[in-house]
């Protein structure tokens, strides 16, 4: 909106300082910091009014979750502050005419609205198991084909798979080959960094293989959005975990994101350039500020949860902007957290059954997502199932939870450096 706006008044009257608003770097600072300040400013009135209310997170069982009994009494919905946060940001620094603005928007409500629905339910009509299962598939399937045909149909997707860089009469001149669409894609640890899902499908003849490759390309933009979605669900488990990870791996998308819309970076890296995704830029600041702004009051001790209307709605923004820059294979390295909880819980239940078929009562690790299997000491889950046997029994003691938050945070850290690292890694 204000972009808008001091375009038109720039090119109407030039005033003063106009243009510094075609500069990403001073719209994403903007953007970053307002959703910051907005995040704090709602959050202390949204807490203040699910607490008169006694708008409360369903009760945890004390025997399954032994922190449940310091977790009574905390709101829960707090994702709706980071959406608010992120929508006002966004809304004034933006282009609003963008279609990564638009998508990305749809992604925000569309998998907020949903995680709302399943946080309503679990809080108002005290059902624990929320919305049915297949009603979060569809959803989640719905924001993966509305990007996956998108980036298929719109002409205003396009990209220049490769940039040069030459001097002539001492001034540099980039090159680039036409825009086209492609279903090529940023591959790690590989000389070209670029890969064509395309050419897997070359047995099929020159025409129908570009046909294979999009639908190729569209189905895997939904299993990344669905496997992301419920990576960030699975990390949403003790105070600062989730909004933690997620802005830092939202820092990391920041850094991929103007690689990708830079001709100077494109051509130093050789990587793909995509005109317009600049916008994404300013995007994920206002995305990481609102996480950081939602961390002041989610952080332990947690004055409000984030609930499945955060989670869900940060997990698809993560796989949908990654998609729209073409770098979705760097996901499971940036991501490696959300990773490392979706199979944890995948290798427990998948053990657990294989036990219970040999009428063994046998588990990998003591809990699972991953990070409660630190949480907890061998003694208390053998108390609570004094038959089981474990794989990974761990230490004795089990950690407090700041400890673990503060080691996954630099673990993601870690991976975020590794994902920038790859840029250059051949």
């Amino acid at each position: 909106m204000l972009y808008h706006l001091f375009e038109y008044l720039n090119s109407q009257f030039h005033i003063p300082g106009g243009g510094l608003w075609n500069y990403i770097s001073f719209r994403a600072i903007l953007a970053g910091s307002i959703a910051l300040i907005c995040a704090i400013i709602i959050g202390k009135h949204f807490i203040a009014f699910m607490n008169s209310r006694h708008i409360y997170e369903t009760q945890r069982d004390e025997k399954i979750d032994h922190s449940a009994a310091s977790k009574k009494n905390v709101p829960t919905m707090g994702g709706i502050i980071i959406i608010f946060s992120l929508m006002i940001s966004v809304l004034l620094f933006c282009k609003l005419n963008s279609v990564y603005t638009l998508l990305m928007i749809a992604t925000t409500l569309i998998l907020g609205c949903l995680g709302f629905a399943d946080d309503y339910i679990k809080t108002f009509k005290k059902n624990k198991d929320g919305i049915k299962p297949i009603v979060k598939l569809a959803g989640q399937v719905t924001v993966g084909l509305l990007v996956g045909l998108t980036l298929r149909f719109s002409p205003s997707v396009v990209m220049n798979e490769h940039v040069e860089r030459t001097i002539e009469n001492n001034v540099i001149v980039y090159h680039k080959t036409p825009e086209i669409k492609s279903t090529r894609t940023t591959i790690p640890f590989v000389k070209n960094h670029n890969a064509n899902y395309a050419d897997m499908f070359s047995f099929l003849g020159s025409n129908w293989k570009y046909k294979a490759g999009w639908i190729f390309f569209i189905i895997l933009i939904t299993l990344v959005v669905m496997g992301t979605s419920n990576g960030a669900n699975l990390n949403d488990g003790m105070d600062g975990m989730a909004a933690g990870n997620s802005a830092i791996m939202g820092l990391g998308l920041v850094v991929l994101a103007y690689v990708s819309s830079s001709t100077f970076m494109a051509e130093y890296l050789k990587l793909m350039y995509i005109p317009g995704s600049e916008e994404l830029v300013v995007f994920l600041a206002a995305f990481v500020g609102a996480l950081i702004g939602f961390l002041w009051y989610n952080f332990a001790p947690a004055e409000i949860f984030m609930g499945d209307t955060g989670s869900l709605c940060i997990g698809g923004i993560i796989a949908v902007s990654a998609c729209i820059i073409h770098k979705e294979w760097l996901l499971p390295i940036l991501c490696g957290v959300f990773v490392m909880e979706a199979l944890s819980v995948m290798i427990q239940t998948r053990w657990f059954r294989l036990g219970k078929k040999r009428g063994v009562e046998q588990r990998v690790w003591k809990r699972s997502p991953i990070h409660d299997h630190f949480r907890y000491s061998y003694d208390e889950v053998k108390k609570d199932h004094p038959n089981c046997t474990y794989i990974f029994k761990g230490e004795k003691k089990g950690h407090a939870e700041t400890k673990i938050v503060v080691r996954f945070w630099l673990v993601s850290l870690l991976l975020l450096a590794f994902t920038i690292l790859t840029l250059k890694i051949r």
